[in-house]
């Protein structure tokens, strides 16, 4: 069984439709959260969202995009996006936001858990080892797929020691891969970074395979149209930030 992991896509369509066109041959789609949020895109990345997959986890910005999280919690640029998604998510996709289910799902089996932050908290950014290492720990799963943070990478234990997993690349502008095996008697965190909205300063949208039978996760990264997005950012009044941030990765 081969998965395509996405994670954060946050109403980026043009993103999304990059990653879903050049994503390997998968099996299933399983979404760590965070669909909306940020973009100019929201209705349209639910329903290309909803079309590639059935597993979801709920992010914070799905909540906050659906009245079930205060925009108390939230900076004031992404309060700000957040009450504009509010008000322009059709009714339907309002509720299917309230429906996702909060993380660790087990979508296949007791070997891989899914979640949107932590396995101990939804809400809780993983960005370092210490930050790893009570999930890791208490872990019920060997293979744990996370979101939240936007960096794609992750850790590992074998109980003894602690690793940072952090995938190489070579190039900034083309589409790229970096396979990860994964090792008997070790414990995983891994975030497949962001589809929309990047983070660790590349600005390629990020997605993984899973593979359960060869035993692999397959980090990738794939260029999009963000000036395309960009534009439908400012077009639709949201703040500048959120468009001169794709360029930049950050």
């Amino acid at each position: 069984m081969r998965a395509l992991i996405l994670s954060d896509i946050h109403s980026n369509l043009q993103a999304l439709n990059a990653v879903l066109a050049a994503a390997p041959e998968h099996d299933v789609v399983w979404n760590l959260g965070d669909v909306v949020g940020y973009g100019a895109n929201p209705n349209e990345v639910i329903d290309r969202a909803r079309e590639a997959g059935v597993v979801f986890v709920r992010g914070n910005h799905d909540r906050a995009c659906c009245g079930l999280l205060s925009l108390e919690e939230f900076n004031p640029v992404a309060g700000r996006a957040a009450k504009w998604t509010r008000n322009v998510l059709s009714a339907e996709h309002i509720e299917w936001l309230r429906q996702i289910p909060a993380g660790p799902v087990m979508p296949d089996g007791p070997q891989v858990s899914c979640v949107h932050g932590s396995l101990l908290d939804e809400d809780e950014y993983v960005m370092t080892l210490r930050d790893a290492w009570a999930p890791l720990h208490e872990a019920a799963t060997r293979i744990n797929f996370f979101g939240h943070t936007h960096l794609q990478g992750g850790f590992a234990t074998n109980g003894h020691e602690w690793f940072r997993l952090t995938p190489r690349y070579h190039s900034h502008t083309q589409a790229e891969e970096f396979e990860l095996k994964l090792r008997d008697n070790v414990r995983y965190l891994v975030n497949p970074g962001s589809v929309g909205q990047p983070r660790d300063g590349d600005w390629r949208s990020a997605f993984a395979i899973y593979d359960d039978t060869q035993m692999t996760v397959t980090f990738c990264r794939v260029p999009y149209d963000m000036r395309h997005a960009q534009a439908s950012i400012m077009q639709a009044g949201l703040p500048d930030r959120l468009a001169t941030r794709l360029r930049d990765g950050r």
